[in-house]
């Protein structure tokens, strides 16, 4: 299925700007200071109602704490996260709470994320427990089914335990228990990179469903770039915590602004084999450097086939190159 259009003539429902997430690792020696991992360092984008955007990236780039800080289950640095106008960023507890009913998030492994010593229909009740305890226990259990029969799961399983059921049906739990208080946003942070192939194309293809059931936004976090393709609307390619494009889905497949976008993309397998032995292939030389020590000016550039003396002295912004697309580059015109 393919993705609606983003929805960008509307006011943004969450809007993250300059966002950055520290953290302290202490100093090797006895009376060395600390230093800091910039896990994300200044990130900014805003995400539409209905819209899905794809956060991809190599591993350690930052993709899953941001997920995090925006829902404030990290405590960001700096920098601010507007939700639906109002910012978040530093908000107590008892203010962050009746927000969470619209803020939830999807995990990656979906049996760790689950209570093993909880039945399914518990775990599914539990955000009603917290956040409506005006419920019966009669009509929780009775959302709970029909959420159970909307994901996909036989509402007679409701006493079973996490144990009992497949990856991909502990993923559909895992959304249930995310949809049953009908959520304005959800955080999906890899949510079928531990699933088959084919458990994980019903999975999309389930998000989607309910995507436009209830109009919901997602931020979907994915190492596979044709799931993200697939499902995305927009993709945002993070290196080091720092964006290095953004663009619509289309735009950034058909004309890739950026170095490191263009690796990402040539190593994407084509299923025509005549195409996938032709196609030109951007290898990448050295390792993710440590986001305790990143390089100076551009983060990419000590793996950047391009890099010159101005991409290490100075911070390359991300410039607006169309209606569509962003990309933090200075030569991005002349690749």
């Amino acid at each position: 299925m393919t993705p609606k259009s983003g929805t960008q003539d509307t006011s943004p429902i969450l809007s993250v700007r300059d966002l950055k997430v520290h953290f302290a690792i202490p100093g090797k020696g006895l009376f060395a200071p600390d230093r800091q991992l910039k896990a994300v360092d200044g990130v900014n984008f805003d995400l539409y109602p209905g819209e899905t955007l794809g956060v991809v990236g190599e591993s350690g780039c930052g993709k899953s704490t941001l997920g995090r800080a925006i829902l404030q289950l990290i405590a960001p640095s700096g920098g601010q996260v507007a939700w639906l106008g109002k910012n978040i960023v530093g908000s107590p507890h008892r203010e962050m709470q009746p927000l969470r009913r619209d803020l939830q998030i999807i995990f990656q492994d979906p049996l760790a994320s689950l209570n093993p010593r909880m039945t399914i229909g518990e775990i599914i009740a539990e955000p009603l427990v917290t956040h409506k305890p005006e419920l019966g226990k009669e009509e929780i259990k009775a959302r709970v089914k029909r959420m159970m029969a909307r994901v996909g799961l036989l509402p007679q399983m409701i006493n079973r335990y996490p144990h009992e059921f497949s990856g991909g049906q502990c993923q559909r739990i895992g959304i249930a228990r995310a949809m049953i208080l009908e959520p304005k946003l959800i955080v999906c942070d890899e949510p079928v990179s531990a699933l088959d192939v084919s458990i994980q194309a019903q999975i999309v293809n389930l998000l989607q469903e309910l995507q436009r059931e209830f109009d919901l936004s997602l931020i979907f976090i994915s190492h596979d770039l044709s799931i993200v393709r697939h499902i995305c609307h927009r993709i945002m390619v993070l290196y080091l915590g720092n964006v290095m494009e953004l663009a619509d889905r289309d735009n950034i497949y058909a004309n890739p602004r950026h170095p490191y976008t263009k690796a990402l993309i040539s190593a994407v397998p084509i299923p025509d084999p005549e195409i996938e032995r032709n196609k030109e292939r951007i290898v990448l030389t050295g390792d993710l450097p440590s986001p305790i020590s990143p390089p100076s000016g551009c983060v990419f550039r000590t793996r950047c086939p391009f890099a010159k003396d101005k991409c290490a002295s100075e911070v390359p912004k991300l410039d607006r190159v169309s209606d569509t697309q962003e990309v933090a580059c200075h030569f991005h015109d002349s690749l």
